[in-house]
């Protein structure tokens, strides 16, 4: 699959329903995403909130509210909690945050107790990104979790990355470690990190992907800048998957082009027993039909 549409193609074929349980539903981008997928068949969606306000948003996006089954509840902690609790206890397969903050969604999702983080797992985020000036997808982590990841936390990165990307039947994705320069240095550290990391692919710690860095940009994705740096690398300007040094890198990075690329992302929280949509308020509802789509792809063997 090169493209999010031909994602969304592969999930309505398999003829499968994922239920998604949205925490606070009443936001139009949310239901307007969540209906297009219930209307196509390849989702069974679960709106918890206010049922009054789920009912009128549903009326102004000219959506029946007898599509979804609606959970009413009296406040947004109250949302939070059921839906977590719905996909904790297996009566919905992938939780989507909705109109709630992130602080408080996720605060609900790493809850030793009641939420969906294993003892010991380490979450991140990997999104799929679709740009008009790139011959395929682009995977790019970590644009929303780890503010600046250690190297256990770049290795389940990379791990979670290859792994969706695998999903899309790239048999050995390509892996760039970003940095501003090809060039290990002392005086940036994560390039030290990065040449660290290379070694463990050599020794076979980490597995199923062409690794290199650091790389900047243009060599990872552009098949010249290697013949004019004069740079050799394995991955020669056709990276799947781009691996950033911080948060703060990354997700600059992803909003610059959807912002001047006009780009459109797919994008999944990792290592939680089930898939977890979040995305920004402001994302459009586009992106997150798309992020729908490829939760059906990452929650089950479709």
């Amino acid at each position: 699959m090169r493209s999010l549409e031909e994602l969304a193609n592969y999930v309505r074929s398999t003829g499968k329903r994922t239920r998604i349980a949205v925490a606070r539903a009443e936001d139009p981008n949310t239901i307007a995403s969540i209906g297009k997928a219930v209307n196509e068949g390849f989702v069974e969606g679960i709106l918890v909130g206010s049922k009054p306000k789920i009912e009128e948003v549903c009326k102004a996006e000219q959506i029946n509210p007898a599509i979804f089954r609606v959970i009413d509840t009296r406040n947004e902690e109250e949302a939070v909690t059921e839906s977590v609790r719905m996909v904790r206890d297996d009566e919905a397969d992938v939780l989507m945050k909705g109109l709630v903050g992130t602080d408080k969604f996720l605060k609900a999702v790493l809850d030793k107790e009641k939420g969906l983080l294993p003892e010991k797992a380490i979450m991140s985020y990997v999104c799929a990104l679709q740009l008009p000036g790139y011959h395929k997808l682009l995977f790019i982590s970590d644009t929303a979790v780890i503010p600046y990841p250690d190297i256990n936390q770049k290795i389940a990165m990379i791990n979670y990355s290859v792994v969706m990307a695998r999903r899309f039947g790239i048999e050995k994705p390509k892996v760039a470690l970003i940095s501003a320069t090809e060039k290990v240095s002392d005086n940036i550290p994560h390039t030290l990190e990065y040449a660290e990391l290379c070694k463990m692919v050599e020794r076979g710690q980490i597995k199923n992907c062409v690794l290199d860095g650091p790389l900047d940009i243009f060599l990872a994705c552009d098949p010249q800048a290697s013949i004019i740096k004069g740079v050799s690398t394995p991955l020669a300007g056709d990276a799947d998957v781009l691996i950033f040094p911080s948060l703060e890198s990354a997700n600059s990075f992803y909003k610059g082009l959807m912002m001047f690329a006009k780009g459109e992302l797919a994008g999944l929280i990792q290592g939680t027993i089930k898939p977890v949509i979040v995305m920004s308020r402001s994302e459009s509802a586009a992106s997150k039909y798309y992020c729908i789509a490829l939760s059906c792809l990452m929650g089950g063997e479709i």
